[in-house]
């Protein structure tokens, strides 16, 4: 073939690829319930696997096992939203003091800004023309945001609502999943597609059961602080805590969150809030450096900049839920490079 065709061939080869990514970038955008639902639907089946696997082993059959374990997991759900509900009414109906306390901090804060402000003026007088007064009307943000959110929550719910059937289909046919997929294939090419698939089953189980073993002690090491603190709500405060301790970069900052907004009402002083955050700090530190790398880390293997990539995209496509699931998505995509010849580079660089 001569140079110039070559070129050209090259130059078309190149544009279809970008426009193929282009049109799978904007599918994930577009379809991102449907996405975000079947992924996490494939991770709850791939947890709960192993379970419905053991019954099946003392002679439950695997639709009956996967029926049990999806109602467990959803009377297990159900109780813990049960009591986050309680606890949610009863936090409402100590939200004036709350709203006592954050007024009081607000009003300081506003003084000492109105302070620095005289202390600017004084060094640098203007003429400034005279302010109006500005009526402010207390609005109900709860309700607005609740009403502005309406159309993403029917959208979360009617996904969430499928999540179940999805896992108990996936849970009980396994097999003929399995077997449908590999006639996808040609003959050739199911040894290597299988290995595949058996990898990706490996490393999504180890990460899913070692991030719910970190999350467990994150949420008993909490518990017990926040017990001994003598915190409200100890439990569900450690629960909510631990599972936002989770969420890679920006758990750390959030995991802070519901301790010291619940312990506003308890606390004067400044000791029990430096005492929260030195000792979320810590257990952040030990869990970033010990227990991810021992429980999830070697069976991932993603380097940190491909996992920061992979969090900012996925976090810009699908929000928090992108976030969330970008970990185990790279892990994916780890695995299938590796396995295949002409993508054996980007894996390795995302291992490296």
């Amino acid at each position: 073939m001569p140079p110039e065709e070559t070129k050209v061939v090259a130059g078309s080869s190149a544009s279809a690829r970008i426009i193929a990514a282009g049109i799978v970038i904007a599918f994930c955008y577009w379809a991102s319930a449907v996405l975000v639902t079947l992924l996490v639907s494939v991770l709850a089946a791939y947890f709960l696997d192993p379970v419905v696997t053991w019954l099946e082993d003392i002679r439950l059959p695997r639709a009956l096992g996967s029926l049990l374990v999806v109602l467990l997991t959803l009377a297990l759900l159900a109780v813990l939203g049960w009591s986050l509900i309680q606890t949610v009414d009863q936090f409402s109906l100590d939200w004036p003091e709350y709203r006592q306390t954050l007024r009081a901090a607000t009003q300081a804060l506003q003084k000492d800004l109105e302070t620095l402000e005289a202390h600017v003026s004084e060094i640098e007088p203007t003429e400034r023309a005279s302010r109006g007064v500005v009526t402010v009307t207390e609005s109900h943000a709860v309700r607005d945001a609740l009403i502005g959110r309406l159309s993403s929550l029917s959208v979360f719910l009617l996904g969430a609502s499928f999540v179940p059937f999805l896992v108990f289909f996936m849970l009980a046919g396994k097999r003929q999943v399995w077997h449908a997929t590999m006639q996808l294939f040609a003959a050739n090419d199911r040894t290597q597609v299988r290995d595949t698939l058996a990898e990706v089953t490996q490393v999504l189980r180890s990460y899913l059961i070692g991030t719910a073993l970190v999350g467990l002690i994150l949420v008993l090491a909490n518990w017990l602080f926040f017990w001994g603190l003598g915190l409200d709500f100890p439990f569900l405060t450690a629960l909510v805590s631990g599972v936002c301790n989770l969420v890679p970069y920006l758990g750390a900052i959030i995991s802070f969150v519901p301790p010291l907004f619940v312990g506003l009402k308890q606390y004067h002083t400044v000791g029990p809030f430096v005492g929260i955050f030195v000792v979320l700090t810590i257990l952040h530190i030990l869990t970033a450096n010990f227990l991810i790398p021992a429980l999830v880390g070697w069976r991932i293997r993603l380097n940190a900049l491909a996992l920061t990539l992979s969090i900012l995209f996925w976090g810009w496509m699908w929000g928090l839920m992108g976030v969330i699931l970008a970990i185990p998505i790279a892990a994916v995509v780890k695995v299938i490079c590796e396995h295949v010849e002409s993508l054996r580079p980007v894996g390795r660089w995302l291992s490296a």
